[in-house]
């Protein structure tokens, strides 16, 4: 008798037990399928001439992904299995790459900068391969194919940073005086393209141009040309260590303070204000502005709280960095895609890889993503717009402030410029 008690109570228990687990594993974490995954590529410019970019960029990536793959479930509910490689900042790495990412079935890839787009894009544009550019210039996204822009590009930058300027800084007559400092090659071609386009109706005169090398070590020269023009605005746009450069250089002929100094995005990080600190001084750098995609580490955005968990846990070094901070970003942006495409074309589509699958990411995936808030870190939402190849499109100005990158005004939209040079209509 006691055993047959004993036998109905243990089957009781364990039917209690069976009807409790879904609930239960529906109230823990999410859980990633491990045997099927979502293949995709993405590269960093880790060495060659900007790691200051290319180092945080890439342990923002590989933190991000930890934190979707372990957290959020992967994609749709399958692992993200990222193919990372060091671009170097090198053409003939970087056409290797793409084709080694599209042999081994990713059905995305994704560059750190528009400069190793710009090295990508014709390979992958040829075969439908899909790509997103973490920094874009307008001839990654004009006209527009099959890479796109998680944010604005450095046309946009320009537009912000001048009408900014105009509407906050601006007290004299007439028109002021623009001068551009850029780097040679799609970072200072995007801000140039951005110029020409828009400064008429501006209301700003451009009076120079010049250029800059990535590995230079001295703009006393080109500076010295501008400093005779007495512009009201020094625009850069440059990588970090270019631009500190350039920045070191104005201090010295005393053209700062003085000259307004702004700067575009691909420049604007904590490493830029490191590396003039250290070498120039705190007041080198105080008071000047810049542009940027995303929020800052001090902004209280609900997906901040994440990033700093995982960059403090992994990657202290980084902490305060935009460029980890915006590959981070660019990892949800890429999870909310690839959950899309899931959702619209099925797994088995997208884990065949090659053609069909790429041509399933990018119009049930991309095309189709629309509202998605990045959890608060940037200022729009991730939505396609037919001819735009800018996921989102706002942007705000930020200036150097005892020491931090500090957020000024509010987000703003940067609407659609269309550059007929590249097609555009």
């Amino acid at each position: 008798m006691k055993t047959k008690k004993l036998l109905l109570f243990m089957s009781v228990t364990l039917a209690v037990i069976l009807l409790a687990t879904p609930f239960l594993m529906s109230c823990g974490p999410k859980v990633a399928d491990t045997t099927k995954v979502l293949k995709i590529g993405m590269m960093t410019p880790s060495t060659g001439p900007v790691p200051e970019k290319g180092i945080p960029g890439q342990h923002g990536i590989q933190d991000a992904m930890e934190y979707i793959n372990n957290e959020l479930g992967g994609a749709g509910g399958y692992k993200i299995e990222v193919s990372w490689r060091d671009s170097a900042y090198d053409p003939a790495k970087v056409a290797t790459i793409v084709q080694d990412f599209m042999n081994e079935g990713d059905i995305l890839f994704t560059t750190h900068s528009s400069s190793e787009m710009k090295m990508a894009q014709g390979k992958a544009n040829e075969a439908g391969f899909p790509g997103l550019a973490t920094f874009i210039s307008t001839m990654n996204l004009h006209p527009a194919q099959h890479i796109y822009g998680p944010t604005p590009d450095y046309g946009d930058d320009f537009v912000a940073l001048i009408k900014y300027y105009m509407e906050n800084i601006w007290e004299g007559t007439g028109k002021p005086k623009v001068a551009l400092h850029l780097l040679s090659g799609s970072v200072g071609a995007g801000t140039l393209d951005g110029a020409n386009a828009m400064a008429e109706e501006l209301g700003i005169e451009i009076v120079a141009t010049e250029y800059h090398a990535i590995t230079t070590t001295s703009e006393i020269e080109s500076l010295t040309r501008i400093k005779a023009l007495n512009p009201d605005v020094l625009l850069i746009s440059g990588v970090p260590a270019s631009t500190a450069i350039i920045i070191e250089n104005a201090k010295t002929l005393e053209m700062y303070p003085g000259t307004t100094i702004m700067c575009a995005s691909a420049s604007f990080t904590k490493s830029l204000v490191d590396i003039v600190t250290a070498q120039s001084g705190a007041d080198a750098i105080e008071g000047v502005y810049g542009v940027f995609h995303t929020v800052s580490w001090e902004d209280d955005a609900p997906g901040i709280a994440k990033a700093r968990e995982y960059c403090q846990k992994n990657h202290p070094e980084d902490y305060g960095n935009m460029d980890y901070l915006s590959t981070w970003a660019t990892c949800l942006v890429i999870r909310e895609i690839l959950a899309t495409a899931v959702k619209n074309a099925g797994y088995e589509v997208l884990a065949q890889g090659g053609a069909a699958a790429w041509k399933a990411v990018e119009e049930q995936g991309i095309q189709k993503v629309k509202g998605y808030d990045v959890e608060g870190l940037q200022g729009g939402t991730i939505t396609y717009t037919a001819g735009d190849n800018r996921l989102d499109n706002y942007l705000r100005i930020y200036r150097v402030t005892n020491g931090k990158i500090v957020a000024l005004g509010e987000w703003e939209p940067a609407p659609l410029i269309k550059y007929p040079q590249y097609g555009d209509e």
